[in-house]
C-alpha cells in the first residue's frame, strides 16, 4: 500500500475517496480517526489517502486531473468569479 495524496481536511479526503471509488479504486483515508485531536497533535501530515500499490499511479492521475479542474464558463456564480462551487 502506497500513501500518494496528503488531503488538506478531512472533506477533501472523503470526496477525494470516493471519487476514487468511482473509478474502481480502493482507497484508505488514514489518520481519519486522529483528526479529533488536532489540538493536541500537529496538524499537518495527519491525514493521507494510500492505494495498493498496483493503483497508484492511476490513483495520483485522477487526483491530478481533479486539482488542475477549471470551473466551465457561466458554471460559476457571480459571487465567486472563477471559484467552482459544488
Amino acid at each position: 500500500m502506497q500513501r500518494i495524496y496528503e488531503p488538506e481536511n478531512l472533506m477533501e479526503g472523503e470526496l477525494l475517496q470516493g471519487m476514487l471509488a468511482s473509478e474502481g479504486i480502493e482507497a484508505h483515508l488514514v489518520g481519519r480517526d486522529l483528526v479529533g485531536a488536532s489540538g493536541e497533535l500537529p496538524i499537518f501530515g495527519l491525514l493521507g489517502l494510500a492505494v495498493e500499490n498496483d493503483q497508484a499511479a492511476y490513483a495520483r492521475e485522477l487526483i491530478s486531473a481533479y486539482n488542475a479542474a477549471l470551473p466551465l464558463a457561466g458554471d460559476e456564480p457571480e459571487s465567486f468569479p472563477g471559484t467552482l462551487v459544488c
